[in-house]
């Protein structure tokens, strides 16, 4: 699947940026280096086209993990965490500063806006490009495929340095810059959160329609890709009708779920292509030495218990190491490398739908979604379906297989942004290391995390408040 594009212009534009390949190391930024621009303007649409298949920057490791470490996903052992990098622990811990003086960058921010560059020198080349008429749908795919990885690279950031959605202040919320030009002396302030999820949404409603229904493999965007993009999108916004109309509009198209019984154990990827059959896109968060540490980060005991013993996740997902039952270990993933998949599959979108149909009031229908998905988990012949009294127990219920289908998967901090707007949800998340309680309550500024100084200082950013 990896692929790194070489030649005398792309490797022109990898020298410049730096294709970042350690998340641990200390890191230049890309942005403060200034290009020979002589050297680096594509001049063709095959140019545009190889730019945006460099699989490196797009799709193996480029999504920020720094929320994924701060949810309640997994528990780390005292003893490791003088071992971590000086953001991972402190991410764990919910410190107020995440970024000591002896890191100056952030991966979490350098990578994505990597890939908002990668865009925006498409698409300030394309209209410099003329093609022959039976040229322009490649053309138009080419603009569309740039939009779609601005976007995702966008929602990544405002997930991790912005407050969660709220329509009502979310004018008045600081966002994320929104760089739409590759000149590097261009420095946007901070959009509003409004203004942010504003550009994610046109960019993926402009692109939708130029892009293929459905890409194979799955390391490209597709139509049926922005639909799932913008069910997750508006589920974080609490826009639940049109979280629900794109899910619809997805799964009308696309609605392939993988039978676990047929995957070899502990791997959960399809051995033939590298890909499982109900991936729609493939992305993985940045690869931070946390998940590699063996039985000292592990899964609660309680929440691994939760799993039935027919159900297929709880032998497929998780290990135990040295016989210890007490340190169940995850190790499910759908990219066949084990990198953290945290791209758009079918699972996420049944479960999207599920949850917007009973906040809807249809809880019986909710109940049919999850079965639909949940009998492709179970040992062949042992599926009890789910059962619920109305539509209130059915979103209960769909929330908790929510998190257990997509554990680690790079979601469990938007889930948590979003749920604590609802106080029957709210959460104050605990841990407990050499004696000391940490604690995050629900809405705390420190669910944005501080945007690195060094972009505090290039770029004259507000900080945010922690």
């Amino acid at each position: 699947m990896r692929k790194r594009i070489t030649g005398p212009l792309f490797g022109c534009i990898v020298c410049i940026m730096g294709i970042f390949s350690n998340s641990c190391k200390k890191q230049d930024n890309f942005l403060d280096t200034k290009p020979n621009q002589s050297l680096n303007i594509p001049t063709t649409l095959e140019d545009l086209q190889r730019l945006l298949q460099n699989e490196d920057v797009f799709n193996s490791q480029p999504d920020p993990g720094l929320g994924q470490i701060s949810s309640d996903d997994f528990v780390v052992q005292d003893e490791v965490l003088p071992d971590l990098s000086s953001p991972e622990r402190n991410a764990y811990l919910w410190s107020k500063e995440i970024f000591d003086a002896s890191v100056t960058q952030s991966v979490d921010w350098n990578f994505p806006y990597q890939i908002v560059y990668y865009a925006n020198v498409v698409l300030d080349a394309l209209p410099g490009i003329q093609v022959p008429d039976n040229q322009k749908a490649s053309y138009e795919q080419v603009k569309a495929t740039a939009l779609f990885y601005r976007a995702w690279a966008f929602y990544a950031l405002v997930q991790t340095f912005a407050m969660p959605y709220d329509k009502d202040k979310a004018a008045s919320l600081p966002g994320i810059p929104l760089r739409l030009t590759s000149d590097l002396n261009s420095h946007p302030g901070r959009g509003s959160v409004a203004e942010c999820y504003a550009q994610i949404l046109s960019d993926l409603k402009t692109a939708q329609p130029a892009l293929p229904e459905m890409a194979s493999p799955p390391v490209k965007p597709s139509q049926i890709a922005v639909s799932a993009l913008l069910a997750r999108i508006y589920l974080a916004m609490g826009d639940y009708p049109n979280a629900l109309a794109y899910a619809n509009a997805c799964l009308a198209k696309f609605s392939t779920l993988t039978d676990y019984n047929t995957l070899n154990s502990p791997g959960t990827t399809n051995i033939d292509k590298g890909f499982l059959s109900e991936d729609i896109y493939h992305s993985c968060l940045i690869g931070y030495s946390v998940y590699s540490i063996r039985r000292d980060m592990y899964i609660a005991p309680a929440f691994y218990n939760s799993y039935d013993p027919n159900d297929l996740r709880k032998s497929k997902f998780f290990t135990i190491l040295d016989k210890l039952p007490q340190f169940p270990r995850f190790v499910g993933s759908y990219d066949y490398m084990g990198q953290k998949y945290d791209g758009l599959a079918t699972d996420e979108i049944y479960l999207i739908k599920a949850e917007c149909i009973a906040r809807a009031g249809d809880g019986a229908g909710a109940m049919d979604l999850l079965n639909t998905l949940l009998k492709n988990r179970w040992k062949t012949g042992t599926f009890v379906p789910f059962t619920a009294s109305g539509a209130d127990e059915a979103l209960l219920i769909v929330l908790k297989e929510r998190k257990k289908e997509l554990l680690l998967r790079g979601l469990g901090w938007t889930d948590l942004r979003r749920l604590n707007k609802e106080p029957r949800f709210a959460v104050t998340l605990r841990r407990t290391v050499a004696g000391v309680t940490y604690t995050l309550p629900p809405n705390d500024p420190r669910y944005a995390f501080p945007i690195p100084d060094i972009e505090i200082k290039l770029g004259g950013l507000t900080q945010n408040p922690r």
